[in-house]
C-alpha cells in the first residue's frame, strides 16, 4: 500500500476550500477505502491548528482538530523517532527549510511516503535534491 503524508498546507487547503482541496478530498476518500495510507506528523498538524485558530477562532479550530483525530482516515505520527530526529537535523543543517518542513520531509523519508503539498517555495528544491515523490495539489504561481 502506498503511503502519503500531508503537509499542513494541504490540509489547510482542504478546510479552507482552496484550490487543490479536491485532490486532498480524493486522497481522503482513497484512505477511507483503504486503497492508500494517509498520515500527518503532529508537528504539521500544529500548523493546521494555529492557522485555523487565526482564520476561524478557537472553537472551530478545536472542532477541526478533534475531527482529524477522531474521524479522519489519517494516522497522526505523534512521536518523532530517532530516525526522524536525525533526518530532520540533517535537513535543517542545510539551512533551507522551516523546522516544520524538515519534520515533514524527514517523516516522509523514514516511512517511505509521498509528500502531499502546495508549498513550492519551501519544498520544490527538496523534490529534486532528496529524490522524494510529491503530489503537488496546485501549480506553482
Amino acid at each position: 500500500m502506498q503511503n502519503y503524508i500531508l503537509d499542513a498546507c494541504a490540509l489547510i487547503a482542504f478546510y479552507a476550500e482552496e484550490k487543490g482541496a479536491d485532490i486532498v478530498s480524493e486522497l481522503l476518500g482513497k484512505a477511507e477505502q483503504k486503497e492508500i495510507s494517509l498520515c500527518i506528523n503532529a508537528v504539521n498538524l500544529i500548523e493546521v491548528y494555529y492557522d485555523r485558530i487565526r482564520a476561524e477562532g478557537n472553537d472551530k479550530a478545536d472542532t477541526i482538530i478533534r475531527g482529524v483525530y477522531d474521524t479522519f482516515p489519517v494516522s497522526i505520527i505523534e512521536s518523532n523517532t530517532p530516525a526522524i530526529v536525525r533526518e530532520a537535523a540533517r535537513l535543517k543543517a542545510q539551512g533551507r527549510m522551516s523546522f516544520a518542513d524538515t519534520i515533514l520531509v524527514a517523516t516522509a523519508r523514514c516511512i517511505n511516503a509521498t509528500i502531499v503539498t502546495c508549498d513550492h517555495v519551501e519544498l520544490e528544491h527538496v523534490e529534486k535534491k532528496e529524490n522524494l515523490p510529491f503530489v503537488w495539489i496546485r501549480p506553482q504561481f
